[in-house]
């Protein structure tokens, strides 16, 4: 059977497992917490999972101006995915940029961004 390299899912295990505690999350703290409370509550359940990750990571400037050195993506997982967390009604064309502007500066592949204010939590996979 032929694969075309345009479907295959790039960390697939990983981004499954990452994606199904955020599910976990969304279903034992619901939709009206803030930010820090989900990744508190993410962080706890990574150490239990035996994830590799870094809160709050540092991303390198890729660009001199009044933002340098000021962007932190929320968790850096197993060195390869970044997670951007967010607790609002909707994500915006600024968020996707935002992720592309993360994996560009970190020279990473993968971004996923989790929204826990909406009812269905829906994570978007962003790809650099």
């Amino acid at each position: 059977m032929e694969t075309n390299a345009t479907n295959k899912i790039i960390f697939k295990e990983l981004s499954y497992k990452v994606c199904g505690l955020c599910f976990e999350i969304h279903n034992l703290l619901g939709r009206f917490r803030n930010e820090k409370q989900y990744a508190d509550a993410l962080e706890k359940l990574f150490i239990e999972n035996g994830l590799k990750y870094q809160r709050e990571f540092a991303i390198p400037t890729s660009f001199i101006g009044e933002h340098k050195g000021r962007n932190r993506v929320d968790f850096l997982l197993e060195d390869v995915i970044v997670l951007d967390l967010k607790a609002k009604t909707l994500i915006t064309k600024d968020d996707y940029f935002q992720m592309q502007r993360y994996l560009v500066s970190a020279n990473k592949k993968l971004g996923i961004i989790v929204n826990f204010r909406q009812k269905y939590l829906s994570p978007k996979r962003v790809l650099g």
